[in-house]
């Protein structure tokens, strides 16, 4: 099994940063792809980034510029760097992990998922 514990989460005003990061305990010998989704309330959860075990990034459009995903393999750590954020990134972040994937932003394609952090961002 994999274990993922996110943190980084709080309270930031629009046009701040804050720095997520999804540290992998367990299965990590083989590659996996690592995936940020988030959450807000009422609404579906939602793809942000996703980078392959090839180091390849994807980005939804909402963040694409703005966001940064990252790997620390040394430290089996994942990160998301958010920058200029707005009010409507506000949400529980959740990150998640695949060591196979055809999809990726379906969180469907995900087998193992976080506790998820709080992120939110005032205007």
């Amino acid at each position: 099994q994999v274990q993922l514990v996110e943190s980084g989460g709080g309270l930031v005003q629009a046009g701040g940063s804050l720095r997520l990061s999804c540290l992998t305990s367990g299965r990590t010998f083989s590659g996996y792809s690592t995936g940020w989704f988030r959450q807000a309330p009422g609404k579906d959860r939602e793809f942000v980034a996703t980078i392959s075990w090839r180091d390849v990034p994807y980005y939804a459009d909402s963040v694409k510029g703005r966001f940064t995903i990252s790997r620390d393999g040394a430290k089996n750590t994942v990160y998301l760097q958010m920058n200029s954020l707005k009010p409507e990134d506000t949400g529980v972040y959740y990150c998640a992990a695949t060591f196979s994937i055809s999809n990726y932003d379906d969180l469907r394609e995900y087998n193992y998922w976080g506790q998820g952090t709080q992120v939110t961002v005032s205007s």
